[in-house]
């Protein structure tokens, strides 16, 4: 969906430059774009940011221009900066000094990024957890975001039983008038600043739903989780062959109480044979 919403947009064309974070999904991103690329015949002018290797592979392939690293994120990143023509090195000054008026980031075109939780008002959090407790480091999250033409969040909805899509995040790491567009495993939301990005996945048919909406469902997922152990039962019972899940769950208990019982037996005859060995020893000894 990521690559969906990319390539739907103005700014996808000969040229583009690009970037994504260090979260799981946002890295993704780099082995989903090279169909469209392909298809639209362009190759991607240059990309930055922390590098991984997938996007070593498309500067291999001719897909990429140029590759200019600030930080890398695998193996195959920092062994290519040393190996792969036009692949440079370059400063976090250069990168994203505010102070800096030709900082890259203030030039990209595109940007994917992970986040911890977001808000519906498309403010993300990087840094905290739920409680509060510090989990990691910003890196270039808001700056990046604030910089590039299309911001994009993608994560789940949930993770175990928490929503990362809610009401009002624990920590602001960047505004919600930087970021664009949020894409989930149960849809994509579009930030209503942003109409001409509304516009563009309207014409390529690409479905998005509201924030709010999709905060409702991460709230409705984490309940379903929760539900009492009554609540559990009653959604259990619904299953075919209820009755026989009981009994093979019943019979594997079983199984792991013989089994539990008979390491307990073999264990105490091993102690009564050490404790019978140690005594003979003693009386031969005092012999």
């Amino acid at each position: 969906d990521v690559a969906k919403v990319i390539a739907s947009t103005p700014w996808f064309k000969e040229g583009f430059s690009f970037q994504t974070g260090v979260g799981g999904p946002s890295l993704a991103a780099n082995l989903f774009l090279e169909k469209y690329m392909d298809e639209k015949g362009i190759k991607m002018g240059w990309a930055i940011g922390g590098i991984c290797g997938p996007m070593v592979e498309l500067l291999k392939k001719g897909k990429v221009g140029k590759v200019i690293d600030v930080q890398d994120f695998d193996l195959d990143a920092v062994n290519s900066i040393n190996q792969t023509p036009n692949h440079f090195e370059m400063s976090a000054s250069q990168y994203a000094n505010p102070a800096n008026k030709g900082a890259f980031v203030n030039k990209l075109d595109f940007v994917v990024l992970a986040a911890l939780e977001i808000d519906t008002g498309f403010n993300v959090n990087v840094l905290t957890g739920s409680d509060g407790v510090l989990r990691g480091a910003p890196g270039g999250h808001p700056d990046t975001a604030a910089g590039s033409k299309v911001c994009i969040i993608v994560t789940p909805l949930t993770r175990g039983r928490m929503a990362t899509v809610c009401e009002n995040v624990v920590t602001v790491t960047t505004p919600g008038d930087c970021v664009d567009v949020l894409v989930t495993d149960y849809g994509i939301a579009v930030n209503p600043l942003r109409q001409d990005l509304i516009e563009c996945l309207d014409k390529a048919g690409i479905k998005h739903v509201t924030i709010e909406s999709l905060k409702e469902k991460a709230t409705s997922v984490v309940k379903s989780s929760s539900m009492a152990p009554r609540e559990a039962i009653s959604a259990l019972k619904s299953i075919d062959n209820f009755e026989f899940l009981v009994n093979f769950i019943a019979m594997l208990c079983r199984c792991s109480s013989h089994l539990r019982n008979r390491c307990n037996r073999s264990t105490s005859s091993s102690s009564d044979s050490s404790q019978s060995s140690s005594s003979t020893a003693r009386s031969t000894a005092g012999r």
